[in-house]
């Protein structure tokens, strides 16, 4: 496990020496780290990354080479970097589960902790975060577009570094990706890994028909065959079928075996290896593809009566090239009095709308209807409470007209926020990946396919209590009349 305590942005570590030297202002706190858009316009994005912030959180702590290294900075002072020393998390911790839809706007962790271990964490939470859910979502919208034909994440050799392609590769399978090329990813987390091999293993050989052979004869129970190294249609593809037809006689054909490509009009090459392949018996072949596919590129393929049924996907899904950020923020929304023990809540104010947080301490309700389906999302403070019984009036908090009434009885809630660290240790197990893709299927069912869909999908409300509004817009003036105290 390695220590990323230093993962960290300057300014968290001089606002840490700030509030250690300021004691009026050292109080427990309340942060939600959200995000306020979803990527590409979707209608959805998929949480991902809480394992490896558990793991962060379990092993935040200063090296004495760490704080070396700070005091080399000549910016902190002797009693504060003495306090380093014995740092620990102490806090609580409270998060959406990995492979859980989300939704803008609400908080995919809760951290409530003494506000020099909250600030400390931001931007390493953000930085997981944000890379993980980015990659997961981008994998969800490819994975739909493949209409129940495998997806496998073949990115590592293009993602920005090592740990964008394991976590990536990891994010990826949990949106349902049904394999990595990434063999660490498979080893750390469990997952299934695959490929097939190389043009230079062709090129290796004195001819494209030796180089099958041995690769079949290697690799009877995977034979998956890259035939556009020299001519696609003339060359690869007969030679391929050749070395199946030997394989069939030989009785060591397996249910794996087919061909990939990787270059050409993908549309048209499918559908003349489709026919070429069924007219010798191999109906059941894999027509694997890859070479920069994407969401886009698969539907269009699809589209056109592409016989493919085995996607390869690498740069556009690991690095979501067409969206490479994700925008998460992590925002205070409470200090806690010393004297009562309640919390305070705080609220950063915009020009823009959507850049005003909500303030206190809260949780989220998924809103279910009578067949399982999501209606919104309710964001309240944490001490009301909803009888699913009684009707429940949801309202958008900026066009508050806009109304919808929930019968009694019609409707279903959940509390999506579940703790994860209480009082510095960690109360919760992290699923295994596979389990969380099961998860995260079962999650993307409860969509409606309006939200799906890759153009203008429809947009899942979420909403605020009618408390959490109004304590909301008491701030919002406050501030305004300069009545804050």
């Amino acid at each position: 496990m390695r220590n990323l305590t230093l993962l960290t942005d300057l300014y968290e570590l001089t606002m840490m020496q700030g509030y250690f030297k300021n004691s009026e202002v050292n109080e427990t706190v309340i942060f939600d780290a959200f995000y306020r858009n979803n990527p590409e316009g979707n209608g959805y994005s998929i949480c991902a990354g809480l394992d490896q912030v558990i793991d962060y959180i379990k092993n935040l702590h200063f090296e004495e080479e760490d704080i070396s290294y700070l005091a080399g900075l000549g910016i902190f002072e002797a009693d504060f970097l003495d306090y380093l020393k014995d740092f620990r998390f102490t806090g609580d911790i409270y998060a959406i589960p990995e492979g859980s839809v989300i939704f803008p706007r609400e908080p995919l962790i809760k951290v409530i902790a003494p506000i020099m271990q909250a600030q400390l964490i931001e931007t390493a939470v953000l930085n997981i975060l944000n890379h993980q859910c980015l990659i997961a979502t981008k994998a969800a919208r490819i994975v739909r577009a493949a209409k129940g034909d495998g997806v496998m994440e073949f990115g590592c050799r293009r993602a920005q570094g090592p740990d964008a392609g394991i976590y990536g590769a990891r994010a990826a399978m949990i949106a349902g990706c049904v394999g990595t090329s990434n063999v660490l990813c498979g080893k750390m987390f469990d997952v299934p890994v695959s490929g097939t091999h190389a043009h230079s293993w062709i090129m290796s050989f004195p001819d494209e028909l030796t180089a099958f052979r041995a690769y079949a004869k290697l690799y009877p129970d995977a034979c998956i065959l890259l035939i556009d190294t020299y001519d696609t249609l003339d060359s690869g593809l007969v030679n391929a079928i050749t070395v199946f037809k030997e394989m069939r006689e030989a009785g060591a054909l397996s249910k794996r075996y087919g061909i990939r490509m990787d270059s050409g009009d993908l549309a048209y090459l499918s559908k003349k290896v489709k026919a070429a392949l069924d007219a010798e018996g191999f109906t059941d072949a894999i027509i694997s593809a890859s070479n920069d596919l994407d969401e886009g590129l698969i539907e269009s393929l699809k589209s056109q009566g592409a016989t493919i049924n085995s996607w390869g996907v690498g740069t556009n899904l690991i690095t979501s090239k067409d969206c490479p950020a994700f925008g998460g923020v992590y925002k205070l929304a409470a200090i806690q009095d010393r004297k009562s023990g309640r919390f305070i809540p705080k609220i950063k104010i915009s020009e823009n709308a959507e850049k005003i947080t909500n303030p206190g301490d809260k949780t989220i309700y998924r809103i279910y209807d009578s067949q399982g389906m999501i209606v919104a999302d309710l964001i309240a403070l944490i001490d009301e409470t909803f009888d699913p019984s009684e009707p429940l009036m949801l309202f958008d908090p900026i066009e508050t007209w806009k109304k919808t009434l929930l019968k009694g009885g019609n409707y279903s809630m959940k509390e999506i926020l579940v703790p994860i660290f209480k009082n510095g240790e960690c109360i919760y197990q992290s699923p295994k990946v596979m389990e969380i893709q099961k998860f995260c299927k079962a999650e993307l069912e409860t969509l409606w396919e309006e939200s799906k869909r890759f153009e203008y999908p429809h947009q899942t409300y979420v909403d605020l209590s009618k408390k959490l509004w109004n304590l909301k817009n008491d701030l919002l003036e406050q501030y305004q009349f300069g009545l804050q105290s």
